[in-house]
């Protein structure tokens, strides 16, 4: 099967070799702001850049964890990739429900605290990744001595950016056994799982998705290509929280944090923002099993052109200070009854902006 997207820089192609569910099923396609990639898949499961409801977005990961071998030693490291992933990385680290498997994503915000290693993400419009030491000494140490590392994205095409982290967990002393590359679309013909066996030559790497196959790009000839937005990965003008954390310097548990009154039949729409997804999703989650018809989204840094999967954009600044827009897609506000936005900076760090076109009611865990 083949799928096609014509765009102003190009053409984007996939050829899907197997899958899970109907392709149509999990993405799209969409143009992205972006001279170093013109194109992007927008996964119709992941509850970033379309409005998914949380139990479609939890049987994703239980999918995603059924095809993980059951006798895997541990400790276990999963890795989720900032920002797109960090959620579904969790989600996949939850349905593993392993006492000894820690999760620790990629991010691009500092926390100020012990840092564990920097890579870069080539192709992205914010190519600076970096990983925090746990805090807690125990979960240091199932880092170092993890026998199998499971790394998280949400679509894979040339293998790089994984490539790249690799490397970057391997001169830190990190030696797993067993990886897998765990991701909802792999396009890219078994590249990904290579580049990552081409840095742990003695482990048994492998790749499991929804849906894989092979992808291509056909660029048209002249065409301007399309400014990036600031490449930052530090400390913005708002603080956020720490206690407790949510994963940026690792977690075995998980923790709810935020709670929100229950109407049943009522039309909600919970909102992430950037690597804050989690605990939303929990939230999302929680009002979807009480009764409430919920549908879960995020904001993000990711820039994206209006038209194919996009039907809808929303510009703001960023609420943790960096002066980077931030974006959300494809939500309609007169859609819903309420707007849950989800925070991890202070209340008064969202962009007037969005309060005034959203009317959400703003949930903050900063402390």
């Amino acid at each position: 099967m083949k799928l096609t997207a014509d765009m102003s820089t190009g053409s984007a192609a996939v050829e899907v070799f197997k899958s899970l569910l109907p392709p149509e099923d999990l993405f799209g396609f969409a143009e992205r702001r972006n001279p170093k990639r013109a194109f992007i898949f927008v996964s119709k499961v992941l509850g970033r850049y379309v409005p998914v409801c949380p139990l479609v977005m939890r049987q994703t990961y239980r999918d995603l964890a059924t095809q993980l071998p059951g006798d895997l030693p541990g400790p276990v490291l999963v890795v989720g990739m900032a920002e797109t992933a960090i959620g579904m990385g969790a989600g996949v680290h939850d349905a593993l429900n392993r006492s000894d498997a820690l999760y620790l994503p990629t991010t691009r915000h500092p926390l100020g605290a012990d840092m564990l290693t920097r890579f870069t993400e080539d192709h992205s419009h914010a190519t600076h990744q970096l990983m925090h030491l746990p805090a807690d000494p125990n979960h240091r140490s199932m880092l170092m001595n993890a026998q199998t590392l499971i790394l998280v994205d949400d679509e894979a095409t040339t293998g790089k950016t994984l490539h790249n982290l690799a490397h970057a967990l391997h001169a830190q002393g990190i030696s797993p056994q067993n990886i897998i590359c765990t991701f909802l679309t792999d396009w890219s013909a078994g590249k990904a799982a290579a580049a990552v066996a081409s840095v742990f030559p003695m482990a048994d790497v492998r790749s499991i998705a929804l849906a894989s196959g092979r992808y291509s790009w056909t660029p048209s000839n002249n065409v301007a290509p399309h400014a990036l937005p600031p490449d930052i990965a530090e400390q913005g003008s708002y603080d956020l929280s720490r206690v407790p954390d949510w994963g940026r310097q690792g977690i075995t548990q998980n923790s709810r944090m935020l709670h929100a009154g229950v109407q049943p039949g009522r039309r909600t729409l919970v909102l992430g923002t950037s690597e804050f997804v989690w605990q939303p999703f929990l939230l999302a989650e929680d009002l979807a099993q009480q009764g409430e018809t919920v549908e879960f989204a995020a904001l993000g840094r990711s820039p994206i052109f209006k038209g194919l999967m996009i039907t809808d954009l929303i510009r703001c600044k960023d609420n943790y200070g960096l002066g980077v827009p931030n974006y959300l897609y494809n939500v309609d506000p007169a859609a819903y009854d309420r707007i849950i936005l989800c925070i991890e900076t202070p209340p008064d760090s969202v962009d007037p902006t969005l309060i005034n076109t959203l009317q959400p009611e703003v949930l903050s865990i900063y402390a």
